[in-house]
């Protein structure tokens, strides 16, 4: 197949592409570099079956053109990451809503199917745990721009399924559970590159809260071919999908793990919200996904452990940061 990835400079959408060219696919990738990086693709430029496009998403003459020649779009392109959110909300809420649309719009002319990323965000502060597809929102006030990145990625839901119900463009929506991994950056507030960076330079590892809150992380190969699988699963179209891991840790455990695995004696310092992030910032307590559509439909469950996945975050860090720890 002739797949077309958007945002595929950036850490889950390189990934992509390196399974997709595995699998012999060709692969294109458009991306801004806004928060994609070249390095994670420079590899691929060499294979005959890659492509590559450095434009924005709503430049529709480019996207038509690569949505004409291709079979499949995965739509990864967003603004993500909590510091961004709470910095540049104008740019999160344009950059989400108005890319989706343009990638949506021209997927239509094409009759291209479309996999859209969104994110375990969407449930905001509900306390429902496990969350399922189905399941209600819970979310503060609009006063509060912690917000403003899951009502951003509703609205994507909301036009992709208005498009696959009104025009029937075929659709799949997947809400991903903190994916981490190889390449993953902490600079837009990414928790587990942010501790492993502390860690490895001797710096205090800084836990924003009181480090209780959970959350179920994702190795991004398990993410990776969960996405494949939806690809390849004509049943899937027109649904919602949770994809994340099944392990729950605080995010309190979760440093005291990355310091152990790196051999690191930094001290563990926990900051208010307040002064991390913004005055009245609130997060969820409990983040656990119900995978259970995705298992039924595809058989998938995550296989790598996350002390698996913080090893080879480690050893990946040590190698292109020059830390020994």
């Amino acid at each position: 197949m002739r797949i077309l990835i958007t945002g595929g400079a950036g850490f889950i959408g390189s990934h992509l592409a390196e399974a997709l060219l595995a699998a012999g696919h060709q692969v294109t990738v458009i991306d801004d570099l806004s928060t994609g990086c070249f390095a994670n693709i420079e590899p691929l430029t060499a294979h005959p079956r890659f492509h590559f496009a450095i434009e924005t998403i709503t430049n529709e003459t480019v996207m038509d053109r690569l949505t004409s020649e291709c079979d499949f779009v995965f739509h990864l392109a967003a603004a993500v990451g909590v510091t961004l959110i709470v910095r540049s909300p104008v740019h999160v809420i344009q950059t989400n809503v108005l890319g989706t649309e343009a990638v949506l719009r021209v997927a239509n002319r094409y009759r291209r199917p479309v996999l859209l990323a969104s994110t375990s965000e969407i449930y905001g502060k509900s306390e429902a745990v496990p969350f399922h597809e189905e399941a209600d929102r819970v979310l503060g006030p609009t006063t509060r721009s912690r917000w403003s990145y899951s009502t951003s990625k509703a609205v994507d839901e909301f036009l992709a399924l208005a498009y696959h119900k009104e025009k029937g463009l075929p659709v799949i929506i997947t809400r991903l559970f903190n994916t981490i991994g190889p390449r993953q950056t902490g600079q837009y507030g990414m928790v587990v590159p942010r501790f492993v960076t502390q860690a490895l330079a001797g710096q205090p590892i800084t836990v924003y809260g009181d480090g209780r809150q959970t959350r179920c992380f994702t190795d991004v190969l398990d993410v990776v071919r969960a996405l494949i699988l939806l690809m390849e699963t004509p049943a899937a179209r027109g649904q919602i999908f949770n994809v994340g891991g099944t392990e729950e840790v605080t995010i309190l455990d979760l440093a005291q793990r990355i310091k152990a695995l790196a051999g690191s004696d930094s001290e563990i310092v926990c900051i208010p919200y307040d002064q991390a992030y913004e005055e009245g910032f609130e997060d969820m307590r409990r983040r656990v996904p119900d995978i259970t559509r995705l298992h039924t439909l595809t058989g998938w469950t995550p296989q790598v452990s996350l002390d698996e996945t913080l090893r080879r975050m480690i050893a990946h860090a040590r190698q292109h940061d020059g830390s020994s720890g």
